[in-house]
């Protein structure tokens, strides 16, 4: 495996010193935000010759990436498209993904020693299983080409002059700043503010006159209320193959019953199509047809009671849990055309109205957005702020579960890396 170990000593430098003033006097750009896009946007610079200084606001970069996919780091998605993304511009990304495809994304870390490994549904994971891999990659390429990631830097304001761009920032607690003829605004969205999420860039957008869509948690749990809730606390724990569905999309995947309502992959999936105040439709047995199921049963053993039946599809929790609902106790070949109509409505269309979801605390990306009519789909610089760029989870392109989300904020760093 390349080797990548040397580390990285990240600055937390006094820019009021002379020397701090040379060294950063030909600046091609300031990116603020070491996260994904900020990352790969300062790579693929620095590999052009542009030299930029990366702004963090935490203690190290790429802190999302550590926790994604369980600290495992779900990279990027072998099936992603244009259409695996919400928008309210669904052509939008088009551009970027022509110009940094899959295929980039996996061998640009292949280049670097890091191999993947297909999991469900295309999901590409490194083999070792560990996100710390992918942030030592863009650290390492910084170190070796020069380019400066500032810690612990807490970014104030944007201003636009003459020149460019001024950046007023607070470091060790004192006020710096930075110059540079272009800005990149790569600081993610609302989703997990503990891990210093916050609205800087919608901040910088509004400043300059630009539209924002309508934000909301998305790829997050549902919960249910009322007199719900206590039936699926019962269940907590419960994993179960499922279809979900609305009038817009579909997904199949696993659904997780929680002490709050939902959860798992394809709940967390047709969360980004829900609003509140909508139902959506779950088909618990999505590979076959329960009541062709229970009619071939019936020729052999009519007397099976459906309880034993149900054990054979599903777990005893969940089976004991139908008893509010269906007749448990009644064999097969006593079951009414009432009874096989229940049965057939809870398991194939179970639907489900949530009061509400997890928010931003425990959505892993972020719906809505920079309006997208507010940039170039080409180069993602802002139309009425020359020298003003925008990329990763800020803007309104919003992938589903799976690798997308890292793909378009590798895509958009990609972009905006050969305009700055």
């Amino acid at each position: 495996m390349h080797e990548l170990g040397r580390n990285l000593n990240f600055l937390a430098i006094s820019m009021g010193s002379d020397n701090s003033k040379s060294r950063m006097s030909d600046l091609d750009a300031i990116i603020i935000g070491a996260g994904a896009c900020g990352l790969m946007c300062a790579v693929q610079a620095a590999y052009l010759g542009k030299k930029v200084v990366i702004l963090e606001g935490n203690d190290k970069p790429g802190a999302k990436i550590l926790i994604s996919g369980g600290g495992r780091c779900n990279y990027t998605n072998m099936y992603s498209t244009h259409q695996n993304f919400i928008s309210d511009n669904e052509h939008f990304s088009k551009s970027a993904f022509s110009q940094w495809t899959v295929d980039d994304t996996i061998s640009f870390f292949e280049t670097y020693g890091i191999e993947g490994q297909e999991k469900t549904l295309g999901q590409l994971f490194p083999t070792t299983n560990n996100a710390k891999d992918i942030v030592r990659v863009f650290t390492q390429i910084c170190n070796d080409f020069g380019q400066e990631i500032i810690c612990s830097s807490m970014v104030d304001a944007v201003e636009k002059n003459d020149d460019g761009f001024t950046v007023k920032f607070k470091l060790n607690g004192r006020q710096e700043l930075l110059t540079a003829p272009k800005v990149v605004i790569a600081t993610g969205g609302l989703p997990i503010p503990k891990m210093g999420a916050t609205d800087f860039a919608f901040k910088v957008a509004k400043q300059f006159g630009m539209k924002i869509t309508k934000t909301a948690p998305a790829l997050v749990p549902l919960t249910i209320g009322g007199e719900d809730r206590e039936w699926y606390e019962k269940l907590s724990g419960t994993s179960i193959f499922s279809r979900v569905s609305n009038d817009r999309i579909s997904f199949e995947e696993n659904i997780l019953f929680t002490h709050w309502g939902l959860s798992g992959p394809a709940i967390l999936q047709i969360s980004s199509y829900w609003k509140h105040g909508e139902e959506f439709e779950i088909d618990l047995y999505p590979d076959g047809n329960i009541l062709d199921l229970i009619e071939e049963e019936r020729q052999t053993n009519g007397k099976k009671m459906l309880a034993t039946f149900l054990d054979k599809l599903f777990s005893r929790k969940f089976v004991e849990a139908l008893e509010e609902f269906l007749p448990l106790s009644t064999n097969l070949a006593s079951l009414t055309k009432n009874d096989l109509q229940d049965i057939e409505n809870l398991i194939h269309h179970f639907y489900v109205k949530p009061a509400g979801d997890k928010g931003y605390e425990k959505a892993e990306v972020m719906r809505g957005g920079i309006d997208t009519n507010e940039l170039s789909s080409k180069t993602l610089e802002a139309k009425k702020v020359s020298g003003l760029f925008f990329g990763g989870e800020c803007v309104d392109v919003t992938g589903w579960l799976g690798g997308y989300n890292f793909q378009w904020a590798w895509a958009s760093g990609y972009v905006i890396a050969q305009n700055i």
